[in-house]
């Protein structure tokens, strides 16, 4: 049994996360700003107030626990103005840097600390290159936050010895959430398809994954430093559209403009109209076994619950 304590555990990934440690018997801690709604979202755990732009009484929940999984993340999926921007970093950057005062500040230093990265690590990137975690940076606003963002969650080995591993999530699909709901809504109406030539490739990941290997480099003490959390098969725009259209049974060959996306979107464009092609690496020399390896099976298992 481990004491772990988890950020984010309401989110999308969170709850399948919490739940999959408490069913093993972990006893969980949930860092919140919203006890009552967690605690009835996430029965079991032990929830915890907590206020991630200042220090307070929750640094003291760190003392002595196993492993502290830091989650917490304001969504990027919306225009990038000024206000969100800042916010992108302060939910990321900011709430690591002061996670790693707190872990510099407990008596008994936690065992590991898992901090969420993302893919946009490697910025926009042609789909025949296939990144692993040896890859260098990209560029763009998201590679810069995404650098910025793990150089924070290193610092609490190199300040506090304590293990640290950054996971360089992918686009996360799964039951109840993540970014299947928007992307099977248009299918739903009939007017599904891939966005611009359908070339760029997504890096995706179905959230047991992304739960399995959180709970890999929580358990393994050999897993530090960057671990790609995607499925070994990433998928073209096309690739995607024409699975879920086969899922769904409708069509999938409606076009969606880049033009059109980046009139609604912005900037933020390059999430859905760019995308790179990352290979879990890591994973596969660890001996991971995923659960969902290819996007058409993933998706059955999701619609067929």
């Amino acid at each position: 049994m481990k004491t772990v304590l988890v950020t984010g555990g309401s989110g999308f990934i969170g709850r399948g996360l919490v739940k999959d440690l408490l069913a093993r018997g972990d006893r969980v801690t949930v860092l919140t700003r919203d006890v009552g709604r967690t605690q009835a979202s996430l029965p079991g755990a032990r929830v915890v107030s907590w206020t991630p732009d200042s220090a307070g009484p929750w640094f003291e929940e760190l003392d002595g626990v196993d492993g502290v999984i830091h989650l917490a993340g304001e969504s990027i999926v919306k225009r990038w103005s000024e206000d969100a921007r800042r916010e992108i970093v302060r939910s990321r950057i900011d709430t690591t840097r002061l996670m790693a005062e707190a872990i510099g500040k407990a008596r008994r230093k936690p065992g590991a600390f898992l901090c969420a990265s993302a893919v946009g690590y490697y910025g926009p990137q042609p789909g025949d290159r296939v990144l692993d975690e040896g890859a260098a940076p990209g560029e763009g606003f998201l590679a810069d936050v995404v650098v910025r963002w793990e150089e924070a969650a290193r610092a609490v080995e190199e300040q506090h010895g304590v293990r640290s591993v950054q996971l360089r999530i992918g686009v996360v699909i799964g039951e109840g959430g993540g970014a299947l709901d928007k992307m099977i809504a248009p299918f739903r109406f009939f007017v599904g398809g891939p966005i611009g030539d359908g070339k760029q490739v997504t890096s995706w990941i179905h959230r047991d994954d992304v739960v399995g290997l959180t709970l890999l480099a929580l358990d393994n003490e050999a897993v530090r430093g960057p671990l790609n959390v995607t499925a070994p098969h990433a998928a073209t725009g096309d690739e995607v559209a024409q699975a879920i259209g086969a899922v769904l049974r409708r069509p999938s060959w409606l076009r969606v403009p880049e033009a059109v996306v980046k009139l609604g979107m912005g900037d933020a464009a390059e999430i859905i109209t760019t995308g790179q092609r990352v290979y879990p690496k890591r994973a596969e020399e660890l001996g991971y076994q995923f659960r969902h390896a290819r996007l058409v099976p993933a998706l059955e298992s999701i619609f067929s619950r």
